[in-house]
């Protein structure tokens, strides 16, 4: 099998596809020898849009602060927070106050449980053994003492 002549209007088109680019090489080469397309204002403009996208960041964080987002809300309402205790970085313990009551709550990632539940004021301060402990030890090295001599 032959392969079938090719006519000279084909090899005029295959030519010109060929010689076209080679054409074009030299005022590529020109393009290249010119400077780079980015001024002095293009890339201060770049800058100062960036310093002012990262000034609105920086303002909407503090308001964000300021405003108390991530906080606790504690409200007005029948529900106030009295303390908390954190156990974990995700689990904490809350003391709630709801009317007369107090409620101890325990929380965790996607739960909460009631723990215990009291009347309003009904937990006594820190040390709360009144000096009871502190009485007791200073019986025990007295009679230590008396002991020894």
């Amino acid at each position: 099998m032959s392969t079938p002549p090719v006519s000279h209007h084909t090899r005029r088109q295959f030519a010109s596809w060929l010689i076209a680019p080679a054409l074009a090489l030299p005022s590529l080469a020109t393009a290249a020898d010119a400077a780079p397309g980015v001024s002095a204002g293009t890339a201060l403009q770049t800058f100062l849009g960036l310093v002012f996208i990262l000034a609105l960041f920086l303002a909407a964080a503090w308001l964000a602060r300021r405003m108390g987002a991530g906080r606790i809300i504690q409200g007005n309402g029948p529900l106030k927070i009295v303390g908390g205790l954190s156990i974990s970085p995700r689990e904490r313990i809350l003391l709630v106050e709801v009317e007369d009551t107090w409620l101890v709550i325990g929380v965790g990632p996607g739960q909460m449980r009631t723990l215990h539940t009291l009347p309003k004021g009904s937990i006594p301060p820190p040390g709360g053994d009144d000096g009871k402990f502190g009485h007791w030890l200073q019986q025990f090295r007295s009679k230590q003492h008396n002991a020894e001599t």
